[in-house]
Formats: C-alpha cells, structure tokens, sequence
C-alpha cells in the first residue's frame, strides 16, 4: 500500500501512524488513539499531536473510516 492508497476500514482497525480522511475532509495523522474514549468501552479518539496541528475525532470502533497508511 502506498501512502496515496485510500482504504476504508474499521475505526478499531486505525494504528498510530496511519494518515486518516474525516468526513468532513479534513486529513489527520494519528500520533495515538484513547480507547475507551469518555468511559465508553465502544468509543475511540484519534489524536494527531505535532508541529503543524492539534486534532482530535472520536468515533465508534465499528465506524467506517478511509485511512492510508506507510509502508
């Protein structure tokens, strides 16, 4: 896979280093993942902490997202 591949996958699928496409467009890397997001075990948050931005999204793990990732 290279890193102009789009896939969709699982929200629980998503690992630390993999480049996210949002709904809303917006791309995000995800620099690391909160489980259990708010107390609830079904709920996830990726985080993209760096230089340039500061994100946050939380979804369910079974969510659909499109995700690139390095090989």
């Amino acid at each position: 896979m290279t890193p102009d591949d789009w896939v969709t996958m699982a929200a629980g699928d998503v690992e630390p280093g993999d480049r996210l496409r949002l709904p809303s467009g917006t791309k995000m890397t995800v620099t690391r993942i909160e489980s259990g997001f708010l107390g609830y075990e079904q709920l996830v948050c990726f985080i993209e902490d760096s230089e340039t931005q500061w994100l946050a999204q939380a979804m369910s793990l079974t969510s659909e997202v499109e995700a690139s990732r390095s090989p």
